[in-house]
C-alpha cells in the first residue's frame, strides 16, 4: 500500500522560472513560489507570514511552465514531496526535501487599484477559449495537429 504523499500550494511566482535540460534530455523547470499566510497573533494582531518554495516541474509540464509562468503569475500547484540524500567529500550526510509538481493551474494576473511599479506585472488580457485550449493541450502533450482537429465545446 502506498502512503499518501501530496501537497497543494497556492501562491505567486517570485522570479522568472529557470528551465534546464537534464543529461537524459528531459526538461526541468524550477518555479520559485511565495505562499502567504495570515493569522492572528496571541496579541490579537493580524500577522502575515510568507514562505518561499522551489517547485520542480518535469517534461511537458516544465515546457509549459517556462512559457506561461512569468514573475507575478498566480499558481495553484498539486504535487508531491521528494527527499534527496547525499554525502559530501567528508562523508557528512545531507538531505533536502523538494516539491515535485504533478499539476499546475495558472491564474490570471489581478488588476490592482494602485499604480504598478516597474517590478509588478500589469494585468494581462483574458485568454480566449482557443488560447486556453492550446495551453491545456500543450500541458497534456498534444500536438498542434491534434489540437487543430478538436472542435471546442465550451
Amino acid at each position: 500500500m502506498n502512503a499518501l504523499n501530496q501537497i497543494i500550494l497556492e501562491g505567486n511566482i517570485v522570479r522568472q522560472p529557470e528551465r534546464k535540460e537534464m543529461p537524459s534530455g528531459n526538461a526541468v523547470c524550477t518555479l520559485p513560489v511565495a505562499v502567504n499566510r495570515r493569522y492572528k497573533s496571541q496579541g490579537g494582531e493580524l500577522t502575515d507570514e510568507v514562505s518561499y518554495f522551489d517547485v520542480d516541474a518535469y517534461g511537458n509540464l516544465a515546457e509549459v511552465c517556462a512559457k506561461w509562468c512569468p514573475k507575478g503569475r498566480g499558481v495553484r500547484i498539486v504535487g508531491r514531496l521528494k527527499q534527496n540524500r547525499w554525502k559530501d567529500e567528508d562523508g557528512k550526510s545531507h538531505s533536502r526535501v523538494k516539491i515535485i509538481a504533478e499539476h499546475i493551474e495558472f491564474k490570471p494576473f489581478q488588476k490592482k487599484a494602485e499604480p504598478a511599479d516597474a517590478d509588478t506585472p500589469e494585468a494581462e488580457p483574458a485568454l480566449t477559449k482557443k488560447q486556453k485550449l492550446a495551453m491545456l493541450a500543450e500541458a497534456a502533450g498534444a500536438t498542434r495537429q491534434e489540437l487543430d482537429a478538436v472542435e471546442p465545446v465550451f
